[in-house]
């Protein structure tokens, strides 16, 4: 079980429904939330300067569709600073897109562990984060 989840999106219905489905079945001891990919790497990079590695989330479920810094933008900006980070990271991209071009895209890029399409099944949670 990851000791901390990063949530990436900006849809607050899913966030509170990711989180309450964590808390409930005790998935993690800690959810952190990000509204854009530019906090969550603004984040990231605050952590990696202040040698805060044990802060850094284990777990990442980010979307793809957002406003200031969408999931594209932020997995480019991820791969540059991942390996300045030195603990195991899950990243997990979770789009409502079932197109395939997003799917392969995705997985084509080393830093993703896997595609997962909204709504996440609770099959899925538990296959990842247990």
């Amino acid at each position: 079980m990851p000791q901390s989840i990063c949530i990436i999106d900006d849809d607050t219905i899913y966030i509170n429904l990711v989180s309450k489905i964590i808390e409930i079945k005790k998935l993690s001891e800690n959810v952190l939330v990000f509204h854009n990919g530019r906090e969550a790497l603004d984040f990231f990079i605050y952590s990696i300067e202040n040698t805060e590695n044990d802060a850094i989330p284990q777990v990442i479920l980010l979307d793809l569709n957002m406003p200031v810094m969408d999931g594209w933008e932020f997995l480019q900006e991820f791969r540059k600073i991942r390996k300045q980070i030195n603990s195991n990271i899950e990243l997990y991209v979770v789009s409502s897109s079932i197109d395939n071009r997003d799917i392969n895209r995705a997985k084509s890029i080393d830093v993703v562990s896997d595609y997962l399409t909204k709504p996440i099944k609770l099959d899925d949670f538990e296959r990842i984060l247990v």
